[in-house]
C-alpha cells in the first residue's frame, strides 16, 4: 500500500470542437472576404495593406488631389472668384483716385479747366477735318481741292515744326528780375502754355518745338543749347482767352516766379509775331511710310 500523497486529480480529457451551429434558412453564407470577427485583418491584392502603411501627408496629397468637387462647389468657387476680381477691381480704382481726392480746390479747378480747354480744341480740330472732308467732297475738280489741302497742311506742320514764322492772336509774358529763377519754372511755363492751347512759342530769340529742352548749364539758363539771358519775353499765338487764365491760376505759373521775386507781365494782343526758325532737319531713320 503506498503512502498517502496529495490528490492527484484525473487529466482533463481534450476538448471535442463543437460542430458549427446549422445556419438559419436563407441566411448568406459568409465570403472568403468577409473578416472575421476578432480576427487579424485580412489583406488582399487590392494593396490594402499597403495604403495603410502610407504616411500621414500621402494621405493628404492622396484625398486633396484630384480634386473632388461637385456642381454647387463648383459654382459657389466660380461667384467668390468673380466678388474677388470684383474687389480688386474697386480697390485699384479707389487707389488711383486717391491723388485727386487729396489736392487742392485751385488744382482740381485748373485741371477741370484744363480738360475743358483740350476737349474744345478737339472739337474744333474734329469740326475742321469735317469742313475739309465736305469740301473734298463737293469739289468738282478734287485733284486741286486735294492739292490745296497738302499745301495748307504743310503750311500748318512747318508753324509747330518752327520752320516757318508764324502770326496770329496771343500773349507776351515778360518775365524781369529773374536772377534765381531756374530752367524747370521755364519748362514749366512752357508746358502751362501747351497744355493751354498755344500753337506756337518763341522765348527770346529761340523757337519751342515738341523736341525742345531747357537747361541749368553754365551758371545760367539754356535752351536746346542756347543760352538765353533774363528778362526772359515769351511770345505765345493761341486763344488768348484760353492762354492768360492758365497762367495766373493759383499756385499756377506766375505765383510760383513771383515767389521767387521775379516780376512777371502778361500781355494781350490781337498780332503776336513769331519769326525765330529753325532749320528742317531730315531724320537719319525716319521716312514716310507713304514713299
Amino acid at each position: 500500500m503506498r503512502p498517502q500523497g496529495p490528490q492527484e486529480r484525473p487529466a482533463a480529457a481534450p476538448a471535442v470542437p463543437e460542430p458549427p451551429a446549422a445556419a438559419a434558412p436563407g441566411t448568406p453564407k459568409p465570403s472568403a472576404d468577409t473578416a472575421v470577427p476578432g480576427g487579424p485583418p485580412e489583406q488582399d491584392e487590392s494593396g490594402e495593406g499597403a495604403e495603410s502603411r502610407l504616411t500621414g501627408r500621402q494621405r493628404l496629397a492622396a484625398g486633396v488631389w484630384p480634386p473632388r468637387m461637385t456642381r454647387a462647389q463648383l459654382i459657389v468657387a466660380l461667384l467668390l472668384f468673380v466678388l474677388g476680381l470684383g474687389l480688386a477691381i474697386q480697390v485699384r480704382s479707389t487707389t488711383e483716385n486717391s491723388a485727386l481726392r487729396g489736392a487742392r480746390q485751385e488744382d482740381l479747378v485748373r485741371i477741370l479747366d484744363e480738360l475743358d480747354n483740350r476737349t474744345q480744341r478737339l472739337e474744333d480740330e474734329k469740326t475742321a477735318l469735317e469742313r475739309q472732308r465736305t469740301e473734298l467732297d463737293n469739289s468738282s475738280d478734287q485733284a486741286e481741292e486735294a492739292r490745296k489741302q497738302t499745301v495748307q497742311k504743310e503750311q500748318q506742320l512747318g508753324v509747330l515744326a518752327g520752320t516757318v514764322a508764324a502770326e496770329g492772336p496771343g500773349i507776351t509774358i515778360t518775365v524781369s528780375d529773374a536772377e534765381a529763377v531756374k530752367a524747370d519754372m521755364l519748362l514749366d511755363a512752357i508746358q502751362e502754355l501747351r497744355a493751354a492751347g498755344a500753337e506756337a512759342i518763341q522765348l527770346n530769340d529761340v523757337r519751342i518745338v515738341a523736341g525742345s529742352y531747357v537747361t541749368d548749364s553754365g551758371g545760367g539758363v539754356r535752351v536746346d543749347g542756347k543760352k538765353v539771358s533774363p528778362p526772359f519775353r515769351f511770345k505765345v499765338i493761341g486763344k488768348p482767352q484760353d492762354l492768360e487764365p492758365a497762367l495766373n491760376i493759383p499756385g499756377g505759373v506766375v505765383q510760383t516766379l513771383e515767389k521767387e521775386q521775379a516780376t512777371v507781365a502778361v500781355d494781350r494782343s490781337e498780332r503776336i509775331v513769331v519769326d525765330a526758325l529753325r532749320s528742317a532737319e531730315r531724320p537719319d531713320y525716319a521716312r514716310s511710310s507713304s514713299q
